[in-house]
């Protein structure tokens, strides 16, 4: 038996995976259980659960992988500071102390976090290299082009190369500066959203706006190439030798300075990112004509924080040349865990790789579960009103009434989803039939900004009579937008008139709680075989109700990591207007909770930084 731990610390979403014989054991994110959203803290709770659902101590691992090169890293910001100097004092003075004191000594670091006990080698793979391998190891091709983009590495932001059996190797890469994650990031910034944590709303946000800014953005801002490459104007920007992520000669290209947070939005940012998210996907599309070009490969693997922008990713699919895409469900930096692991075992150590179908990710179903007894002592703790349900279909039966009468409810079911997206295992639920149930959970459950989308959950064999996708098309990570079908949109009166939010409230399909304003969807495919328990609930609420497709959106509120734990769980449920909670076997109503008016709203939020 070899057994591998994989780790990616201190720079955005920790995680830590395990890896037994080349079968993925575990992977989990650090912050969900430090409960701090892209905590980037060495991941001492993530490695112990790992090493525990693993059955195994620090001592008996063969290998421990970390997914970058601290010291290339380093000097790639040396060399930026030197480049900008004076300038970028102050940022210098801010980033150093934590290298000196941590990064720089991370065998030291990982051999206290593995409690003195792991004696052997750690092993260092380059920043791309673990991307790369956490898209292809577990994807379903023998053999595959590679295509990794993200924000910066050690130098790389965006690499291609190929996949063939148990090897991989890239081949070419493009430098920072200049970077398609940090553009799109300085959009992030500049619109008034969090860096490294916004991207979504960004994206979420384009539909409402015009494209107004591409070719200034196309002429002034980047230089970009038929083969997706670009140079950056970096007079434009300020994330070399500043505190922010744009300059003034950015302010003034477009009409001021940035939007404050939480402010309100004006047409300007909904153009904005409407504008930079047309430039990224035109980014995207010719990159994957470019390596489909130099690779002559008919299958192709995405990871990076950039491949988790699922617009553009269905876009690549539907007008790209390849014929099948896969994409890391992790594919920001908690997958650089997961990839170093693989790494170690297949390119390393030199093991076969048969690749798996649908995949070898197990449906990214890899973090901690909770049994029976576990959750009923918490439950029976804490004075819960519950009901135990103990065949499986009137459990389902019971929940799908309550979703089809318009209630909302929590779901938590088996191990919890890796990677930023939940799957149906720590879901929050609804009714995607209800013109009113976006609105509802934006604003009275997650209690985040109104125009956010929400995904929908579709049984996979009835994906093609929604959405326009292939007959039984597999996107089980939510990773593709598609449109939703011409014969299950809605006309409405008016809508080619309104502007920004005003498109908001505008029901444009059978389904309109998950259809966006530019009529798309982002799909997840659930089948029996990965799915257990959330298929029987879509399949029986199809039955109840003629349609096979419900929202699932993440079971946290604004700012809070997805919940892990049924205490996690229950605090959720208990502080937010959820109707209903299950968890495995046990349905709770908030109606008969006696302690419900404990719970408070601020309170609750208040643990968590907005973002």
């Amino acid at each position: 038996m070899t057994a591998i731990l994989g780790i990616s610390a201190f720079y955005h979403d920790s995680a830590a995976a395990l890896v037994r014989d080349g079968e993925i054991v575990a992977a989990v994110q650090e912050e969900r259980f430090s409960r701090k959203k892209h905590d980037a803290s060495f991941p001492a709770q993530a490695i112990q659960y790992c090493l525990k659902e693993a059955g195994l101590t620090p001592g008996e691992l063969d290998f421990v992988g970390f997914y970058d090169k601290p010291l290339m890293k380093f000097e790639r910001l040396l060399e930026t500071y030197l480049a900008f100097a004076p300038r970028g004092f102050s940022s210098f003075v801010k980033a150093m102390p934590v290298w000196l004191r941590e990064k720089l000594h991370l065998p030291g670091q990982m051999t206290r976090g593995l409690d003195r006990a792991y004696r052997k080698r750690f092993i260092f793979t380059e920043h791309h290299e673990s991307h790369a391998a956490s898209a292809f190891f577990p994807s379903p091709f023998r053999e595959a082009a590679i295509l990794t983009v993200d924000g910066v590495g050690e130098w790389a932001t965006a690499a291609f190369g190929t996949g063939k059996n148990n090897r991989i190797r890239l081949t070419h890469e493009l430098r920072f500066p200049h970077s398609p994650g940090l553009l799109y990031s300085a959009f992030t910034y500049f619109c008034g959203f969090r860096v490294n944590s916004g991207e979504y709303k960004l994206m979420g946000l384009a539909p409402y706006g015009e494209p107004r800014y591409v070719d200034l953005i196309l002429r002034r801002l980047i230089d970009l190439k038929e083969d997706g490459s670009f140079r950056m104007d970096m007079s434009c920007f300020n994330y070399c030798q500043g505190l922010t992520m744009t300059s003034r000669k950015f302010e003034r290209l477009f009409g001021g300075a940035p939007r404050q947070p939480e402010s309100p939005l004006t047409q300007r940012e909904m153009d904005l990112a409407a504008s930079i998210q047309r430039v990224m996907e035109e980014i995207l599309l010719r990159m994957a004509r470019h390596v489909h070009a130099r690779t002559g490969q008919s299958n192709l693997c995405l990871a990076g924080g950039v491949a988790l922008n699922c617009v553009a990713n269905g876009r690549i699919l539907r007008e790209g040349p390849f014929n099948e895409i896969w994409v890391q469900p992790a594919a920001g930096d908690a997958g650089g865990a997961l990839g170093t692991a693989l790494f170690i075992w297949h390119q390393l150590l030199g093991n076969p790789r048969r690749p798996r179908t649908p995949d070898g990710q197990s449906g990214s179903l890899l973090g901690p579960s909770y049994s029976e007894p576990e959750i009923r002592s918490f439950l029976e703790a804490v004075g819960a009103d519950f009901e135990r349900i103990d065949d499986p279909q009137a459990l389902v039966r019971r929940v799908a009434q309550v979703m089809a009468d318009q209630k909302v409810v929590g779901w938590m079911q088996g191990r919890m989803e890796f990677g930023p997206r939940a799957l149906g295992c720590r879901s929050i639920l609804g009714d995607a039939r209800s013109r009113r149930m976006q609105s509802v959970v934006n604003l009275k459950i997650k209690f985040r900004e109104s125009f956010r989308p929400f995904a929908p959950s579709v049984m996979r064999e009835h994906v093609d009579e929604y959405f326009e996708m292939r007959p039984e098309e597999d996107s089980p990570y939510m990773l593709l937008v598609a449109p939703v079908q011409a014969s299950k949109r809605v006309a409405s009166g008016g809508e080619a008139k309104l502007t920004g939010l005003d498109k908001l409230n505008v029901a444009r399909s059978v389904v309109p709680a998950i259809t966006h304003v530019d009529h798309s969807a982002r799909v997840q495919t659930v089948d029996s075989e990965r799915h257990g328990a959330y298929y029987r609930l879509l399949r029986e609420f199809e039955r109840m109700t003629g349609c096979p497709v419900v929202i699932n959106t993440s079971f946290n509120v604004r700012g809070e990591p997805i919940v892990c734990s049924p205490e996690q769980a229950y605090r959720c449920f208990m502080s937010t207007n959820m109707d209903v909670l299950v968890m495995e076997k046990f349905i709770l109503l908030k109606e008969r909770q006696p302690q419900a008016r404990e719970y408070e709203v601020g309170a609750y939020l208040a643990q968590f930084e907005l973002d």
